[in-house]
């Protein structure tokens, strides 16, 4: 057999035999992933919609609504996800407004890959010792009748739907806003509309 030949065989024996074992793997890992992200997705729900005991599940349209009930099984809200571009990342947001889509009662980032130090302080800042979670915890309670805008080097107004931006990772703050105002005029007619 030519060097060329065996080298062939071998590439080939090796490429066949490391694919059976990532279907192998894949096929051992896939359910626990995706029990895994169910269990993240149910955890937020219960983080974005504050006192939810129970949670429907309507889709209308293709777009995933999670309506929480309280302990009366009254509906205390709907949770939807909002997802776009970052700086350099996908980011997947998941947002919790009030039954008329009127105001953000919490939000929370499921996913994003932002700059270390800079972007990722839209989920956590680790500089701010008293309040980690000081950019989400703005969207708290925040009214939307208008679309979110963010300032910067100056205080925001709640009551103008104004958010504080993050210096030195504006992209990121600004593509938080974009991807929740997005995402609400989209869901809000589509919601309103349907569920009446």
């Amino acid at each position: 057999m030519s060097k060329s030949l065996r080298l062939i065989v071998v590439l080939t024996f090796t490429a066949l035999f490391s694919g059976a074992v990532l279907s192998v793997l894949n096929i051992y890992t896939a359910p626990r992933i995706e029990l895994n992200q169910n269990q993240t997705l149910s955890d937020a729900i219960g983080q974005v919609l504050p006192g939810e005991k129970a949670c429907d599940v309507k889709v209308i349209d293709g777009v995933t609504f999670y309506i929480g009930r309280d302990e009366k099984n009254q509906p205390i809200g709907v949770a939807f996800l909002a997802e776009g571009d970052g700086f350099q990342s996908r980011l997947k947001i998941l947002v919790g407004m009030d039954m008329a889509l009127t105001r953000i009662l919490k939000i929370k980032i499921l996913q994003q890959a932002e700059t270390p130090g800079l972007g990722t302080k839209i989920e956590n800042d680790p500089t701010n010792k008293t309040d980690a979670a000081w950019f989400t915890n703005q969207f708290n309670d925040l009214p939307v009748a208008k679309a979110i805008s963010y300032v910067k080097n100056q205080k925001p107004v709640a009551a103008e739907s104004q958010i504080q931006a993050i210096t030195g990772a504006t992209i990121s703050s600004k593509s938080v806003v974009e991807i929740i105002n997005a995402a609400i005029a989209k869901n809000r007619e589509l919601f309103l509309k349907k569920v009446k």
